[in-house]
């Protein structure tokens, strides 16, 4: 019984808790981070080396920061 109430508690916690938002990133920030020339990120988006894009309107796309993130820590292990 009481592993189950500090479980029920746990959930409540996780529950009360703000997930954290979905940023996106515009083209600019992400080429920043990466050091990436705009070709070279389209290349990789191309071929399907890099996470797809969004686009928010008509002439604007952005990258979900989670994915760009990921994809960062991919690289880093796949250099361990």
């Amino acid at each position: 019984m009481m592993r189950f109430m500090s479980t029920a508690a746990t959930y409540r916690e996780q529950q009360s808790q703000p997930a954290t938002p979905t940023r996106l990133l515009r083209k600019p920030v992400v080429l920043e981070r990466l050091g990436f020339s705009d070709t070279t990120l389209w290349r990789l988006e191309r071929s399907g080396q890099f996470p797809r894009s969004i686009r928010i309107s008509a002439n604007a796309v952005a990258w979900r920061e989670a994915d760009i993130e990921e994809w960062i820590r991919q690289r880093v292990q796949e250099r361990a």
